[in-house]
């Protein structure tokens, strides 16, 4: 995959998707503008440029898009991660926000996850759930699956889902 000397913006990348997205760009040569409502140690260390935005404000988007744009100039990608649940999107959200950066020539890419207290109820979660693997998802192999569909080799890729949930859903 490559993605050196291009730019990406990364809602919700203080932690958790978000957060190992923003790794995992960045060691591909990506430059990562990443806003959170609160910038954490952990986002300062990737390198990326870190902001504190609320982006469940048209505001909050505003100015963080604009700052964005300032110090990448132009944006390549956009991974829309905001951790707020199905009500805040960025750039409008869903099919029809995707549509609208990819007309202006953004590759767009999301991986939210609804937040949830985590030792105890991720400890029970996969036998709850009937996980075929035995654990979770982690938050690693999503930012893997983001990176790729950002990448030119799943240029002909558009529009789809990927379920990462380790045969939770069981089909064939």
């Amino acid at each position: 995959m490559v993605l050196l000397g291009k730019t990406a913006v990364v809602t919700g990348a203080s932690r958790g998707i978000g957060l190992a997205t923003v790794r995992t760009l960045v060691g591909e040569g990506v430059r990562v503008a990443g806003a959170a409502r609160t910038v954490t140690a952990e986002l300062k260390e990737t390198g990326a440029l870190a902001f504190a935005a609320d982006l469940s404000t048209a505001e909050g988007v505003a100015g963080f898009v604009d700052a964005a744009r300032t110090e990448l100039g132009s944006v390549d990608f956009l991974v829309n991660n905001v951790g707020a649940g199905d009500d805040v999107r960025l750039g409008g959200g869903g099919a029809d926000g995707a549509r609208e950066v990819a007309g202006r020539g953004v590759r767009a890419a999301g991986g939210a996850a609804a937040g949830a207290e985590h030792a105890a109820f991720l400890e029970r979660i996969p036998a709850a759930f009937g996980i075929t693997t035995g654990r979770i998802t982690e938050p690693e192999e999503v930012a893997a699956l983001i990176v790729f569909l950002l990448s030119d080799v799943a240029g002909n890729i558009s529009g789809a889902d990927h379920l990462i949930d380790g045969g939770t859903v069981k089909t064939v």
